[in-house]
C-alpha cells in the first residue's frame, strides 16, 4: 500500500496536539466508554485528564473500574461517575464500597451481554434478545420473548458520546491494530462513540500499517492523541522461590 504524500493527506490527520485537544468537548453528565479489560489495554493517559477536567455526573461504561488509585478508579475516588454500567467489580474496594453504600448507581451486566450490547449500539442495532439472565434479577423490568422454545430477554444497545479506547498502533487516519488483551472491549468502544479519541502507544504514517492486519477502519476514529503507559500488573502472583 503506498504511502500518501503530505498534499494527499492534507485534512486527514486525527492526530491531536494535546489531551486537552483530545478530550475537546466531554462536560458534565455525559456518557463515556472507556476501554480496557482489568488493566490491560485502558486509556490512562485519557482517564487522567478527564480526571484534571474535572468532569462530573458521568455514566462510565466499562468492563470494570481499575483499582483505587489507577484507571477509572480515579475518577471514583474523586466521585466524578454517577452511575457505572460494567459487568465486573474487580479489586476496586472503592467501586464496591460506593455500590454497597448506595453512593454510585451500578448497572452490573453479564460480559458478553455487555460486548455484544456495545457492538450493537455501534452496528445501528437497536436491541437484540439473549437467553443470558432470564428468570434472574437481569430481566426485571425488560420484556421477555420465547422462540422455539427458550426464552429471551430484550437487551438493549449501548452508545456513548465518547468512546476512549487505546490501541497498540495507529496510523495518523485512524485506522487501528489491538494487541492481545486489549483487543477484547477497545475494538467494539471504537464504533459506538459520537466522538471516538485513541490514545495509542505507536503512531504512524498512512501506509505503514498492513490494511489485512487492521482491526478499527479510521472511519471510526476522530482523534488519536500518542500516550505513554505504566502498564501496571493489577494481581502480581509468583512463585514463593522465584528471585525478585
Amino acid at each position: 500500500m503506498a504511502k500518501l504524500n503530505n498534499s494527499q493527506n492534507k485534512g486527514l490527520n486525527k492526530v491531536a496536539a494535546s489531551y486537552d485537544e483530545a478530550l475537546q468537548g466531554l462536560s458534565n453528565g455525559m456518557t463515556i466508554m472507556v476501554g480496557g479489560f482489568g488493566l490491560c489495554g485502558i486509556p490512562e493517559g485519557l482517564i487522567a485528564q478527564m480526571v484534571k477536567m474535572g468532569v462530573t455526573g458521568l455514566t462510565a461504561i466499562s468492563n470494570n473500574a481499575g483499582v483505587d488509585d489507577f484507571g477509572l478508579g480515579l475518577l471514583l475516588k474523586s466521585r466524578q461517575i454517577d452511575t457505572m454500567i460494567a459487568s465486573y467489580v474487580g479489586e476496586n474496594a472503592t467501586f464496591e464500597q460506593q455500590m454497597l453504600c448506595g453512593e454510585l448507581k451500578v448497572i452490573l451486566t453479564p460480559q458478553g451481554t455487555l460486548a455484544e450490547k456495545i457492538r450493537a449500539g455501534g452496528a445501528g442495532i437497536p436491541a437484540f434478545f439473549t437467553a443470558t439472565g432470564y428468570g434472574t434479577p437481569i430481566a426485571n423490568g425488560k420484556e421477555t420473548r420465547e422462540i422455539d422454545g427458550r426464552h429471551y430477554v430484550l437487551e438493549p444497545a449501548l452508545k456513548a458520546d465518547f468512546a476512549l479506547v487505546r490501541a497498540w498502533k495507529a496510523d495518523t487516519m485512524g485506522n487501528l491494530v489491538f494487541r492481545k488483551t486489549a483487543a477484547n472491549f477497545n475494538p467494539m468502544m471504537a464504533t459506538a462513540g459520537k466522538i471516538t479519541v485513541v490514545e495509542a502507544e505507536h503512531i504512524v504514517q498512512p501506509g505503514e500499517l498492513d490494511p489485512d492486519h487492521i482491526h478499527t477502519p479510521g472511519i471510526y476514529v476522530n482523534r488519536i492523541i500518542q500516550g505513554t503507559f505504566e502498564k501496571r500488573i493489577e494481581q502480581r502472583t509468583v512463585k514463593a522461590d522465584a528471585k525478585q
